[in-house]
C-alpha cells in the first residue's frame, strides 16, 4: 500500500483559520434576490439559463405555455436521432451500437457500414497506452478512487503527445479519438492497481482483443476469466450509448467546454469533465441510488410490499430514515418530467437479466420507488410535482447484474461521456469563438485599510 502524506498543517490551525473564513465569505440569500442573481444558472422557475447554442444534443422534458412550465414525456436525441431509435435498431440487427454513438455525437451523420468498420478499427489501434505508462504513472501512484486516477492519466498524456498544445481541428479530432478509445484501458488498469495495492486482491491485466467492440473489452477486462456472454455484452452497450451524451448544459460537459474556450489543451479540457462529474451531485447519483436500495431491503421486511414500502419512504423523506438528506435518489431530473427515455429504455431491457441472474427482489424494490415517490413527495411535502425515474435508478442494477463493481459505477459513465465531451470540445473550437467570462457583482463593502503596526 502506498504510504500516506501527513499534512504539516495542524487541526487546531486550521480550525481557526477556517472560523475566520466563515467570517468573512457568507452572503446573504437575500442579496441574491436583490441583484437578479440566477444561483446556480437556474431560472425562477428551474429551467436552465440559456448559455450556448448546440447541434450535438437535445434534451426535452417540458414546454413554456404563457409562461409557464408544462411536463410532457421526456426525448433524449443525439444530432437529431432520437436515442429510442439508435437503440432499437442496434437490438432488432443484433449489433452493438456505442461506436455508431461516437460517430454520430463527433460527425453530425449516420455512418455507412465502411465508414463504421474504420472507427472500429482506429479506436482498437488506439486502445493501448504508451509504453511503460502503466507502471510509470498507474502502478507507482496508486489511488483509492478511480476518478481520480483517471483525470491524472488524461493530464499525463499531455507528456507523451508530440504536439499537445495545437488547438486546430484535425489535431484536437486525433486526440479524442485517442482518448475515448484509450478510456476503458485507463479504467481497468487503475481498478486493478486499487485492487492489489488497497483491497490486498490480485491484479489482471489482459492483453487487448482489437476485434472486441468497447462494451466487449470492457468486460473482457475486467474479469479475471475473460468470459462473458453475447447478451451481457449488448445490455453493457446500450449503457454506454446511453451515457454518451446529455447535451451542453450538463454541468461536466459545460465544464470541458468552459476550459475550451480559454483555448487550452485537450487533456486540461477533458480532465474538467472527469473532476465535474466527480462530483456526488453528478456523476455519483447511481452509486447513491445503490446504498439506497441496501438500506431499504436491510430495512424493510418485504420491499415488494407497496404498504410496507410506502411507510419507510415516509420516513426517509421526513430524514427519519435514510441518509438524512430527505432525499430520493433516482428519482427526478432537471428537465425531465414525466419521463427519462433513458430510464424507460434501461428498465426494459434489465428486466429479463435481473430475473435471470437472481436479482428480482432488488428490481421489484426500484419499481417500488418509482411507483410510489411521486404520491409520497406529494403528501409529505404538499406538493404537486410531475416527476420520474431518471437513468440513475436502474444504471446500477445493471451494473450490478454484469458483475461490475461498485468502484467503477461513476469511472464508467465517464468512459462513455467522454465521446460528448470531444465532441462538444470540438462545436466549441469550431463555432463559438469566445472565452466565456459571466459576470459576479461583489458585495463587499470599501473598507479603510490599516498598517500592520496597527492591526
Amino acid at each position: 500500500m502506498p504510504s500516506s502524506y501527513i499534512s504539516p498543517i495542524s487541526m487546531d490551525a486550521l480550525s481557526s483559520l477556517c472560523n475566520q473564513l466563515d467570517e468573512n465569505n457568507q452572503i446573504q440569500v437575500s442579496d441574491y434576490k436583490k441583484y437578479h442573481v440566477k444561483r446556480g444558472l437556474r431560472n425562477e422557475d428551474n429551467t436552465g439559463v440559456m448559455a450556448g447554442l448546440t447541434r450535438i444534443c437535445s434534451v426535452e422534458g417540458y414546454f413554456i405555455l404563457d409562461g409557464e412550465r408544462v411536463p410532457k414525456e421526456g426525448k433524449l436525441s443525439y444530432r437529431g436521432y432520437d436515442i429510442n431509435d439508435i437503440v432499437n435498431s442496434t437490438i432488432e440487427d443484433d449489433r452493438f451500437g456505442f461506436e455508431e454513438v461516437v460517430w454520430i455525437l463527433l460527425f453530425g451523420t449516420l455512418p455507412t457500414a465502411n465508414q463504421l468498420e474504420s472507427l472500429h478499427e482506429v479506436l482498437a489501434e488506439c486502445r493501448a497506452l504508451p509504453d511503460e505508462f502503466v507502471e510509470d504513472i498507474i502502478m507507482k501512484q496508486a489511488s483509492k478512487d478511480i476518478m481520480n486516477k483517471m483525470s491524472r492519466c488524461i493530464m499525463a498524456l499531455y507528456s507523451y503527445d508530440e504536439n499537445p498544445d495545437d488547438t486546430s481541428i484535425p489535431n484536437v479530432l486525433r486526440q479524442s479519438l485517442q482518448l475515448i478509445a484509450q478510456m476503458p484501458t485507463i479504467m481497468n488498469s487503475a481498478y486493478q492497481v486499487k485492487r492489489r495495492a488497497f483491497d490486498d486482491k490480485t491484479m489482471f491485466l489482459h492483453p487487448i482483443k482489437k476485434e472486441q467492440t468497447t462494451a466487449e473489452y470492457i468486460l473482457n477486462q475486467l474479469r479475471a476469466d475473460k468470459k462473458f456472454t453475447r447478451e451481457e455484452a449488448k445490455l453493457l452497450d446500450i449503457c454506454l450509448m446511453l451515457h454518451a451524451d446529455h447535451g451542453g448544459g450538463n454541468n461536466s460537459t459545460f465544464s470541458t467546454r468552459v476550459l475550451t474556450s480559454s483555448g487550452t489543451d485537450t487533456y486540461s479540457a477533458i480532465t474538467a469533465g472527469l473532476g465535474s462529474l466527480k462530483g456526488p451531485k453528478h456523476g455519483g447519483a447511481n452509486l447513491r441510488v445503490a446504498r439506497q436500495m441496501r438500506e431499504i431491503m436491510e430495512n424493510v421486511s418485504d420491499p415488494t410490499d407497496a404498504a410496507q414500502f410506502r411507510d419507510y419512504l415516509v420516513k426517509v423523506m421526513k430524514k427519519e430514515a435514510g441518509d438524512g438528506t430527505g432525499l430520493v435518489y433516482g428519482m427526478g431530473h432537471a428537465v425531465y418530467t414525466k419521463s427519462d427515455p433513458r430510464a424507460l429504455i434501461l428498465k426494459e431491457n434489465a428486466r429479463k437479466f435481473a430475473y435471470e441472474k437472481g436479482f428480482e427482489k432488488e428490481f421489484k424494490t426500484l419499481e417500488n420507488i418509482e411507483l410510489l415517490t411521486p404520491e409520497v413527495f406529494a403528501e409529505v411535502r404538499g406538493i404537486e410535482k410531475a416527476m420520474c425515474a431518471n437513468v440513475d435508478l436502474y444504471s446500477g442494477l445493471v451494473y450490478k447484474v454484469l458483475g461490475i463493481p461498485e468502484d467503477l459505477y461513476t469511472p464508467l459513465f465517464a468512459t462513455a461521456r467522454i465521446a460528448g465531451w470531444c465532441a462538444h470540445r470540438l462545436e466549441e473550437l469550431t463555432s463559438a469563438g469566445k472565452i466565456m467570462r459571466p459576470a459576479y457583482k461583489s458585495v463587499s463593502k470599501p473598507t479603510e485599510f490599516i498598517r500592520i503596526a496597527d492591526r
